[in-house]
């Protein structure tokens, strides 16, 4: 796979590395789950205001359409099932256009907006972690009908199952609504989310899912919305937030050690995306970026979703520049990046 932007020569190396590894995949299909950074599409159908299928979301994406990607091309985990010779694309699992054909080598049932709590998927009615975990069940069933049981279960259990969210339940539920903020202190908060996460690997384990990635959260105080918003600090990164981030990340470690050793022939593994968006966003030029503090949408600094559309005559030219798409989520330059800085960790357990 080749770059169309400018890449440091280390990272060159690197995903050359990774494509003279890759033989025969032990795995047989990539399955998602989570919120905007890994959604395919699954909020195109659903009745919600958090979409992105339209211009100039997908701009870059193959064929220059949107797809309800929250970027203007691929994400992680299109990089992902590429790397390990399946599909350049994983399709959202409520997209009409696709069929359990499509889904037997990767299916997306992640959800822009959604979280590990309940009420932050209530904020905007977008699809919930439970409903995700049922439209797997029902995946289940159809891929089943569509190859059989013995061979079906063999692609469920040997599938890298990909979970990337928990930005939402700070960000958009925490910090914003004051239900959260009366039950739970910020640590108290965390806890309740770790629980969360590992009832959701405990039930997707009961289910037969033995191979997973689990996300943390990026420094989502260096978000462009958020750096907007923080006007007394001279629109610098709210490092409240980072602070918070990587605090829940080392609790989300301390759970992948737990489970990896209370659930038998589990193999999780934490992939860590703040260190290497940390780097990026201190030295952007490094990575052949120009600008960090503002996205490529519109004025980059609040629009995303509806308010990121073609009538905004400030948009940027070339987004590989950018390191944000919009102001929340990466470009697909950043997303490349990001997944190729842990892609060796995953190909090398399990491949």
């Amino acid at each position: 796979m080749a770059y169309t932007y400018t890449t440091p020569w280390l990272l060159v190396v690197a995903e050359l590395l990774i494509l003279v590894s890759i033989t025969e995949s032990k795995v047989p299909a990539i399955i998602v789950f989570g919120d905007s950074t890994v959604d395919a599409g699954n909020n195109n159908v659903y009745p919600t205001i958090v979409k992105s299928n339209f211009r100039p979301y997908g701009r870059d994406f193959a064929g220059g359409r949107p797809t309800g990607r929250f970027s203007n091309g691929r994400i992680p985990p299109d990089f992902i099932s590429e790397a390990f010779g399946l599909k350049p694309t994983v399709p959202a699992y409520l997209d009409p256009a696709y069929n359990i054909s499509d889904f037997a080598t990767g299916v997306c049932f992640a959800s822009a907006g959604t979280g590990y709590d309940n009420a932050t998927s209530d904020v905007f009615k977008v699809i919930p972690m439970w409903k995700e975990l049922e439209y797997y069940k029902e995946y289940q069933n159809k891929l089943i009908a569509y190859v059989g049981k013995d061979k079906a279960n063999e692609i469920l259990s040997e599938a890298l199952y990909l979970m990337s969210l928990g930005t939402n339940d700070f960000l958009e539920n925490y910090y914003l609504s004051p239900k959260r903020k009366s039950q739970f202190t910020i640590q108290q908060y965390e806890d309740f989310l770790i629980g969360l996460a590992e009832n959701f690997i405990r039930e997707l384990y009961s289910l037969g899912v033995r191979k997973i990635s689990l996300t943390g959260l990026p420094p989502m105080g260096c978000l462009p919305l958020e750096r907007t918003i923080n006007i007394l600090g001279q629109n610098e990164c709210v490092e409240k937030f980072n602070n918070v981030a990587l605090e829940f990340n080392g609790k989300l470690n301390g759970l992948v050690k737990w489970l990896n050793k209370e659930l038998p022939g589990l193999r999780l593994l934490s992939t860590d995306a703040y260190k290497i968006l940390d780097q990026i966003i201190k030295k952007p030029s490094l990575y052949g970026f120009d600008v960090v503090g503002k996205a490529c949408c519109a004025t980059g600094k609040f629009e995303l979703s509806y308010l990121c559309n073609e009538l905004s005559p400030f948009t940027c030219s070339d987004a590989n520049k950018y390191v944000f798409w919009d102001a929340f989520h990466p470009t697909e330059k950043t997303n490349h990046i990001v997944v190729n800085s842990f892609l060796g960790k995953l190909l090398a357990n399990f491949r």
